[in-house]
């Protein structure tokens, strides 16, 4: 499963500007806070997020919000997606793969889900 987000980093500017911290703790853990430079690497993760649940193919919401899914770094600086255990079960979650770019005014995200699951084509 795949799951891709663009996001217009001016958004995330102007609600780190209007509410500061506080527009971060809606979407992001402490620990992810930690990680964030500015407001380019905020839109990353938030890109991230939603292209986590695309891949899922229920978007944010009842079956899975923001704090079901925490991004962190590795040694080298990657990062990497790890989803809650009710997300784990729920989805039969293998592997998570998560790649970020920023380009301009944009972030971009991709996450590729590995999952026992199967669709029943109908």
């Amino acid at each position: 499963m795949i799951g891709i987000d663009l996001i217009k980093t001016s958004r995330m500017r102007g609600l780190i500007e209007r509410f500061g911290e506080k527009a971060l703790k809606r979407f992001l853990s402490s620990s992810e806070i930690e990680l964030v430079k500015n407001y380019k690497t905020a839109s990353g993760f938030w890109a991230a997020k939603e292209a986590c649940a695309k891949a899922l193919g229920v978007g944010i919401g009842l079956e899975c919000s923001f704090k079901d899914m925490i991004i962190y770094k590795t040694a080298n600086g990657a990062p990497k997606l790890k989803v809650s255990d009710k997300l784990l079960k729920r989805f039969s979650i293998l592997n998570i793969s998560l790649s970020i770019t920023h380009d301009g005014d944009y972030a971009i995200a991709v996450v590729a889900i590995e999952s026992t699951a199967t669709d029943k084509i109908k």
